[in-house]
This record gives C-alpha cells, structure tokens and sequence, in this order.
C-alpha cells in the first residue's frame, strides 16, 4: 500500500520536473536553438499550428534561426506570430523563409530572464509540493480506515518526505544551470 502510494508520487515528481524542463528549454539564453519557438502556433487554415509543423526550422549557426515554411503564403503569417511572441526577436522575412537574427542579450534583459526562470522553478517546486500532498492525504486516509498502521504511516511519511527534498534539490540545480547560462556572457 504504501508502496503504491510511494511510487505513484514519485512519478507526479517527475513528471513536474519534466515540464520544469521543458519550459526552460524556450527561455533563450543568447544563443540559437530551434526550441525557443516550441510555444509559437501559427493560424494554418483557421487551426492553431506550431511553427515546426508548416515550416522546416535550422540553426544556421550560433546566432541565426531560419523558419523555411512549406508554403510561402505562411511567411507573413509565421513573421506575424514571432513578433507577437515574449522571444523579444524580430523577424526578417523575405521570398523564401524568414531569418531570425538572435541579438545578444542585454544585462537587463539577462535579470529579466533569470527572473523568469525564478517564477518557473517556484512553480515546479509547487508542483512537487501538490504530489507530496496528495501522497501525504492518501497515507492519512489509508490509516484512518485501518488499512495501515501509525509506524507504516509515519514510515510513508518519511520516505515522501525525503522524495519531495530529493526532487525539489533536482529543480533548483536545473534552475541554477540555467541561470549560470544565461548570465553568462
């Protein structure tokens, strides 16, 4: 029983790392990677698209994204959607594909981002905090309908407890990297 409950919160652990990961991923860090227009949809026949499904996207190189689409009455449409975007990158469209130019980023810009990554790993920390509560709620209920006893509550407990610190640790050396990355210059 408490073994259930053990890996089941894990697994929601892990899971809130995974998205903690994922959203890290689109923050820039001044460098080109095709990830950072992973959120970017873009209106493909009345339907909300995202960029990599109505274009080829290649780094170029350290400072260059081309979004090369398959038709070329997207360009405008994907031009549009990046500039509406939080990237803080202005587009350059033209015939065939549309540049992406990855400008160097400011101090200022730089905090701001740290910032974010801030507010993103107090979500995850959040999210590690919920499947810990769930656990500790099913453990108590499981106890009070006599299905385990006070040690194997308190055993459960404990070893919840020490995933929880275990995974929070996980997120804040992933949030520490990355804004060791970002502040970089």
């Amino acid at each position: 029983m408490i073994n259930d409950i053990t890996s089941d919160a894990e697994e929601g652990m892990k899971k809130a790392v995974e998205a903690f990961k994922r959203e890290l991923v689109k923050i820039r860090t001044g460098r080109a990677n095709t990830s950072m227009l992973d959120g970017i949809r873009v209106d493909y026949y009345g339907t909300p698209t995202p960029v990599n499904q109505v274009a080829t996207v290649a780094v170029v190189d350290a400072r260059l994204i081309t979004v090369k689409p398959w038709e070329k009455s997207m360009i405008p449409v994907i031009d549009k959607a990046i500039r509406a975007s939080d990237l803080g990158i202005n587009p350059v469209a033209d015939a065939e594909l549309v540049r992406l130019p990855i400008p160097p980023l400011t101090q200022e810009r730089r905090r701001d981002l740290a910032k974010t990554v801030g507010k993103q790993t107090e979500e995850a920390r959040v999210a590690v905090r919920a499947a810990r509560r769930d656990a500790m709620d099913m453990i108590k209920d499981a106890e009070k309908d006599k299905q385990i006893s006070e040690d194997e509550r308190k055993q459960g407990e404990k070893k919840i407890q020490d995933l929880t610190d275990k995974y929070i640790a996980t997120v804040d050396d992933i949030a520490k990297n990355k804004e060791k990355e970002i502040m970089e210059l």
